[in-house]
Order: structure tokens, then sequence, then C-alpha cells
């Protein structure tokens, strides 16, 4: 890196008022890492050295600096005479023991099933026998778990024992074999990408140009053998050549010699050893030539090797760097600066422990309402607002309102009080819990937290997929990864930004970008092997010619080991891999696990749950049955809309407040009415609510809640109210009774039943129509006992329905159907279907925003989109044919062109041609996917 020499002025440092003192300190570029001279992703990274506030390009930088300046070592900084990646640092520090520091962890590494999990990127990955190499030297440290290195976006995923080994010993091992890797960061790693293509595009600007005067050359000397030239013009234009090819071999030609050393240092072999060995035989016999001025010199074709070389790598570099920026548009990179006004850890905690009390009560509630009365038999919805009760929601919005209150004490007053603090920038890493924080209009939502202002406007489409704006009210939960589309509010942090629902959302495909499928861990292993064969059968050609012809043995060697290296073998599986991951994730189809695309592309079965899957998981409101005469008898001269009306009004009243699906289709139908007012209100778990209106009880519920019932009867008639829940008849799939309590003798007696019927999805039909004709058979798993379940699977066309499933049940049968030869892919919620996810061959989940942290399916439709289902199995089938074809051609290729190259027939150059023209043909092939 250039530096250019600078006397610093006026130091704030009392220390360094003297500016005499850092004369000549050595300064980088302009918008450059003061500490070690990178380019700085923008806002910077800053450190104070010697001072001044100097811009760094990383936290491992920034911390480093830190460090040097609190341990007393600036002068460092002054006695060093140039800044590069590579300079020393002081004795008592080095630079990757700073990732080993509690505060630089927290911001890359995360807790998974009690090992610490990392991603990194990583520089100068060139083949597949790279990633292999990374991966088996660090499975020899005692500690590591698992490591997976993905080529296509230059990035891998570590698990390891943190109590047996820190991860500087990790990233120090990849270093010394060769390899950079640094804690992963969108704005960062796009940097480095983009770093390492422009050092791709000097050096193949480089061979181009010393190619081109080599071969104008060669050609003087190729018609010269013809036109008897005298041999000191012959021996001129051979040091001529000699002269433009030496920059393009010692420098042009560097990646592929480090990358060949780095290799056999660990004692193995990739795709660049055999290139090497070309390229070094070649060479040097030719210098030998020259010098000696016996032989043939060949650097046009060393050149030109270089040059070809360099230009298949630099295509298949920028559509991998392509392929792999795709996947990132799903992941907005974090504002690194955040305005925080206060904070309250007590009301964080408080709230953190809701949902977990919450869902224990959900679920009893659910299996409690399945087992007593079918029409209460409604899944939980997937949002993480709409599980939570009325209790619930009163508590959250109580702390808001507090926090409200003492805001306005703070403005009456013009005083901070109790735990409020004067507004400060903090940057998006340095939030904890329960600070509170502003958030401008029309900026993203750095973490999940509780609205505290009176209403927000928010955008969950990098979420969801639904474009249209959710209003807030306060105390509702807000998303990280939103868009605040409103005015200026403020929030309650609950979650840190890296476990905020967009930072899980990059966690899941990151996971899945770094996980290999069988089918890429199987290509990698025939690369390698073939790369051994091809050193082994070079030996026996040389060997070979040596003894036919002595004078051809070099040349045909250099031919078998140029024109057989295995590089579109080694492409054949990962550029296919990852352009069809993103394409899939261009529809909203997001893989978490690796071999969800190989997995796909076998299904014979797909197996559906209903509610929130195949229906939208929203109940509407689709009839009012008056079963009760007192209504009639007390409201003569009502029509029955007018009586209908009436209940409505007061089922309604009875559930605001409450976030049940059952509560809000009846809040939304009544939303033209006048709702009574309510007293002593009380929500029963497993039961429904209760309060006073005008001085009656009345009741909302389950029937046998309704009527206050102890025991369950054996059938829906109800004699003395004359009560028949018939959901077949009604084409309901739940119901709710209305009752009011009698004041001659307490009885409970009937009003209105409510019927209810959950939406099937628009896209199910012509869904569940396209894996019927692409010969996959439909099957609905559902825990809703109620025959309607049945009925609508009957008309959407499924092959097979059972309802009323416990999640045992469910995994049962798709047991069964694997014991069958079956390869099932599992459809669910993500929530309450999680064992048969596990349990499917490939599973998917259609989640809400806030399900994500407990998905466990093997990926996620985020925009609701069902469709999306086939869109997957069709790409993930093309996705095989290309991995096939790939292979196919890599195969063949190497096959044909071993034994002409072998006999001789072959030269250096056009082994070069064809080899990069192999390795473009399966990039270019690959590429297609993303029109599929």
């Amino acid at each position: 890196m250039s530096s250019i020499p600078s006397s610093v002025s006026s130091a704030t440092n009392h220390s360094y008022e003297d500016t005499s003192i850092i004369e000549g300190l050595v300064l980088p570029l302009a918008d450059h890492c003061f500490h070690c001279g990178d380019p700085v992703p923008q806002p910077p990274f800053y450190a104070e050295i010697l001072g001044q506030s100097r811009e760094m390009c990383c936290m491992g930088c920034q911390l480093a600096a830190q460090s040097i300046v609190e341990a007393g070592l600036e002068q460092y900084y002054l006695d060093r005479s140039e800044i590069n990646r590579t300079a020393s640092l002081p004795t008592q520090l080095t630079r990757l023991e700073v990732y080993d520091h509690d505060e630089i962890k927290s911001q890359f590494v995360y807790a998974q099933d009690g090992m610490s999990v990392a991603e990194l990127s990583v520089n100068n990955l060139r083949c597949a026998a790279c990633t292999w190499l990374i991966e088996s030297r660090l499975d020899e440290l005692e500690g590591i778990g698992k490591c997976q290195v993905n080529l296509t976006n230059q990035r891998m995923r570590v698990i390891w024992d943190e109590d047996k080994l820190p991860i500087s010993r990790i990233l120090a091992v990849i270093n010394e074999i060769g390899y950079e890797a640094k804690p992963y960061r969108q704005d960062t790693h796009e940097a480095m990408l983009a770093r390492h293509n422009n050092q791709m595009l000097l050096r193949l600007g480089i061979a181009a140009l010393g190619s081109m005067q080599a071969m104008m050359y060669a050609v003087a000397l190729y018609f010269g053998e013809y036109s008897d030239m005298l041999i000191f013009q012959r021996d001129f234009l051979r040091w001529v050549s000699l002269f433009v090819s030496t920059p393009v071999f010692f420098y042009a030609g560097i990646p592929f010699f480090t990358s060949a050393w780095s290799a056999i240092r660990a004692r193995q072999v990739n795709m660049d050893v055999p290139v090497s060995l070309a390229l070094i035989i070649t060479f040097f016999a030719s210098l030998y030539a020259t010098i000696t001025g016996q032989g043939e010199t060949y650097y046009d074709s060393v050149s030109m090797f270089i040059f070809f070389l360099l230009a298949g790598r630099y295509i298949e570099h920028n559509a991998r760097l392509k392929a792999a920026t795709m996947a990132n548009d799903l992941v907005v990179v974090e504002p690194v600066l955040v305005q925080k006004v206060a904070e309250n850890k007590a009301a964080a905690e408080r709230i953190l422990q809701l949902p977990k009390e919450n869902a224990s009560q959900q679920g009893e509630v659910i299996e409690d309402e399945a087992q007593k009365d079918p029409g209460m038999a409604v899944e939980v919805m997937p949002d993480f607002m709409q599980r939570m009760d009325a209790n619930v929601h009163q508590i959250t919005s109580r702390i808001a309102q507090d926090w409200q209150q003492s805001r306005n004490q703070q403005n009456a007053q013009s005083q901070p009080e109790g735990d409020i603090e004067s507004k400060q920038m903090v940057t998006a890493h340095s939030l904890q819990v329960g600070d509170i924080i502003l958030v401008e209009a029309g900026s993203e939502i750095i973490s999940d937290g509780i609205l505290l202002s009176s209403t927000a406007t928010v955008s969950q489409s990098l979420l969801t997929g639904e474009g249209d704006l959710i209003i807030k009210t306060q105390g509702d939960y807000i998303v990280g990864g939103a868009q605040n589309d409103s005015q200026p509010f403020e929030m309650l942090v609950t979650a840190l930004p890296k476990d905020s629902q967009i930072g899980l959302i990059d966690r899941l495909m990151n996971r899945a970008m770094s996980e290999k499928p069988k089918l890429a861990q199987q290509a990698d292993k025939l690369a390698r092997w073939f790369v051994a064969r091809i050193l082994v059968l070079s030996v026996l050609v040389f060997v070979g010619w040596y003894i036919v012809d002595p004078s051809q043995a070099i040349w045909a060697t250099v031919a078998v080991l140029v024109a057989t290296c295995p590089c579109a073998l080694s492409l054949a599986t990962p550029i296919a891999l990852t352009v069809s991951t993103n394409r899939l994730a261009s529809y909203g189809f997001l893989t978490t696990r690796g071999h969800t695309l190989q997995t796909l592309a076998e299904i014979t079965h797909v197996a559906f749950d209903k509610t929130g899957t195949l229906t939208y998981g929203k109940p509407n409101l689709l009839n009012i049955e008056l079963v009760a005469p007192k209504i009639q008898t007390e409201s003569d001269g009502l029509s029955s809309t007018a009586q209908k009306d009436t209940l409505l009004a007061i089922a309604a009243a009875l559930e605001v407040g409450s976030r049940h699906p059952i509560a809000h289709a009846l809040l939304t139908a009544a939303y033209q009415l006048h709702l009574p007012s309510t007293q002593a209100v009380q929500h029963y778990p497993a039961g429904g609510v209760e309060a006073i209106i005008d001085g009656t009880v009345y009741r909302i519920g389950h029937k046998d809640f309704a009527l206050d019932r102890t025991d369950n009867s054996a059938n829906d008639i109800d004699a003395s109210n004359d009560l028949t829940i018939d959901l077949v008849a009604q084409r309901a799939s739940s119901a709710v009774v209305l009752s009011c309590q009698n004041t001659d003798d307490n009885g409970w007696q009937a009003l209105a039943c409510f019927y209810f019927n959950d939406k099937v999805r628009d896209s199910a039909q012509s869904m569940l129509d396209t894996l019927k004709e692409l010969g996959i058979e439909s099957v609905m798993l559902t825990g809703d006992p109620s025959p309607q379940a049945l009925l609508m699977a009957e008309s959407l066309g499924m092959q097979a329905a059972y309802n009323g499933l416990s999640p045992t049940d469910k995994v049962n049968h798709i047991q069964q159907l694997q014991a069958n030869g079956a390869v099932v892919l599992m459809v669910g919620d993500g929530i309450n279907d999680a064992p048969v996810l596990a349990a499917a061959d490939v599973s998917t989940s259609i989640a809400g925003a806030a399900d994500l942290a407990q998905v466990s399916s093997d990926s996620i439709i985020l925009n609701g989109q069902i469709e999306a289902i086939t869109a997957a199995k069709r790409i993930s089938d093309k996705t095989e044919r290309i991995i096939k074809q790939n292979f196919r051609w890599a195969l063949a290729y190497n096959s044909i062109v071993l034994i002409p190259a072998a006999l001789g027939y072959v030269p250096p150059w056009l082994a070069a041609i064809g080899m990069s023209l192999s390795s473009l043909f399966v990039v270019l092939n690959a590429l297609r996917l993303k029109r599929a």
C-alpha cells in the first residue's frame, strides 16, 4: 500500500502538543485505514491515536489501535516506515489476539447448542481444493466442531468450543496456510471482494499486454525458422520475449504459485499445483534455452497460459460475486449510529419474560380448546403480537404509558428525571437490551422492541414480502429490519441488533450458504482425487517421452498438466448451487440448510399443515345464528339483521383488547357498529371472555365455557338451549357461542353462535394442481379436528387428508410415508409443527416476521406466497440437470483431451485455451439458472 509522509498538525492530546515529536509520521492515502492502509467503509470506524481521531477499516484494526495506545506503545506509529497489512505490530501485541476480547467477539460470535459460531470473510479462495484445505486443516484442531467454507461468496462458518480454542488461533491457522480471514461484515466483505477484483483485473491487464508482445516476437521466431534467421537475431528476440514475459510470470502468475505453495506446505494438493508446475517448468526451460542457445523457448505459451487462466478466473469471480451479492440484497447493512434517549432495564427484563409465559399458556389453551370443542380449534396466528393475550398487551402498554408520562413531566420541568438521560449518538453494536432509542422517519429499525410512542407506521416488506403499511399502537411489538414510514418514534430495545429478526435472517442465510450438500462434497472429493492422479500421470508421460524423444518430454508433460486440470470439475457444483439459491431468494424462498436444493429435486410427496399454510390463518366471520328466544322477545319489532348487529356489537365489545384471531375477526366485522362499554372484564385460559354490559353478565367462547358446563357432552345438541353447532352445514372451520346469565336462576342462556371460516390461500389451488402435474402427491396433516378440514382438502383435490392430529401423529404419518420409500417435503408454520418439520426429508415454513427465532425448517417462505413451493421444485430440478450436465462435460473434456495431450498433439498454449474454455462453459451453463 503506498503512503505519503506528512507531519500531523495541532494535536489535541496533551502528550503530543509538540508537533516536532511526530514529524515524519507516515499517513495513509485519503479514505484509507490509518492502521493497515486498506480502504475504509462508509461510515468508517475511528480510534484516537497521537491526539487525533483516525479512520479505521474494521473493528479489528480499531481495537488493535486502541490496545496499542492503552499499552503505551504509540511510538509504533512513529517508528514505522510504511503502512501495509503485513507490517509487524509491537511484540507485546498481535493483531489476531484482538479478536479474543469479549467486546469484539460479541459482534460476530454467537452461541448455538453450547458451542460458539462465527461467520468469517476469507480472501484468496480460488478453487474447491482451497475450501477443502482450510476445512481439513481446521478439523485437525482440538475443539473444532464443524467448519464449512463457501467458495462462491468467499465466506466460511466455523463452530467450535471456545473453552478449548480461542478464535485468534483459528484465524492464525487460516493465515498460516496462506489465506486471510476476518469477521464477516457485509460492507467490509464487499470492499474485500472489490479489492480482490481490482487486483485480478490489474494482473489480467499485465498478462494481456505481456502475452500480446510475447506472441508478436514468437511469430517472428516461428517464421525465422523457415527463413534462415541469424542466430544473434534469434537470441535477441528470445531475450526480448523473456523481458516482456518476466512481469507476467512473476507478478500476474503469483496467485497460482502462492496457492500451490500453501497447499504443499500443508502436505496437500489443489488445482494450482499442476498449473504452477506447468508454468515453472515451461518458463525455466525456456530460460535455460535462452541462456545456452539450445532448445526451444515458449515464453508466448507461458504468457498466454497465464492470461487465459486469469481471464477464466476473472469471469468466474465476477459471476460468483454477482450471485453472492444477490442474497445480500435481502439484508440491509445496519446503521452504525443510533440516537439513544434513555434506558429502562427493568421494563425490558419484564417484557422478555412475557412471551415465554404467554407461549406456555397459549399451548394449554390450544390443546384444551381442541379437546373441548372443534369450533375453537384454531391454531395460533404466526405473529408475535397476535399470540399476546390482552393481559400481556396491557403490561406492555402500561410500560409505554409510564414512559410517556415521565417524558411529559421531563418536558414540563425541563430537567432530567429518574433514568432519563440526554440524547446521545451511540454505535449500533453498543446498544443494550433496555435502551430507549429514537427512530427517525424513513430509517431502518435497528432491533426488536416495544413501541413507546402513541402510534407508528412501519413497513415489513423486507421480512414478509408484504408491501402494505402496518399501523402500530403504543405497547405493540416492533420488528428489527422493518422501516419507519411515518414520524419519528421512540421504542424500548428488547433484543440486540444481532439477535433481531433481520439479524436472524442473515444468520440463516449464512448457514445455508456455508453448508455443502452431498453432491458438492462428492465433487470436491472427485476433484482432489483427479489432481493427485494427474500428477502421477504427468510423471509417467515425462518418463515415456524421455525414452522415446527427450526433446518432447517437457512439453508433453506440460500439456497434460494444463489440459487435464479439473478446474471445470471443481466449479460444476458450487456455482450452480449459489446461482439457484439466490434465484430462490428472489422468489422469497430462503434456504437455511445446504441440502435443501438437492433434496427438493428428489421429493415424491408434499405434506401440508392447514391453518396458516393452506389457509391464511386469519378467521373471517361467516354467519351469525340466533339461538335465544330471549333476544326475540326483548327486541320485538327488530329485524333479524338488527338483532344480529346488536349481538355482534356485544361480542366485539367483550373481545376489545384481545389478540386472539377470533377477537380480531369479530372486531373487524363490527368496525362500523357502536360498541357498548364493558365492566369487570375477565379472560379465562382455555375458555373465553366474561364481562358486564348494562348490568348483564355476558360470556363468549367455546360452548362449554359459554354455558358454564363442567363436563363435555357427547354431542353438539343442548336441549335446554336448543343449540346445535353444525360446522359442516355452515361450511365453517370454527365457532364460538355468546351467552348471558339469567337473573332468575343464575343459569346461562345461549344467545347466538358465530361461525368463522379461514379462507384458503388464493394460490393454493394452482400450486396443488402444478404438483399433481409433476407427479407429486399432496397430503394434508392438520390438528384441526373439524370435518370442514377434510372437505377443504377434498375440494382442493388433495390425494389424502388427516385431521385432528397431534404433533406425534403427524410425525408418525411422515415416517410411514418414508418407510414406503417416499421423500417428503413438509410445509408448516414453523412453530407448532417443529417436530414434523424436523422429521421430514426437507421442510419449509410459511413464517411471519416474528417466527424466525423458532423456525426449525430447512427453508422459509418469507413473503407468504405458497406458490414459491412450485418455483422451488422447478429450480431444484433444473439445478440438478445443470449440475449433471456440468459433470458430464468436465469429465468428458478431461477424458478426451488426455490422450492427445499425452501423445504430444496438444501444445501448451492450446491446452491453456481448452482448460479455460471448459471452465467458462461450466460457469455460463450454471448462469442459465438466473432465468429459471
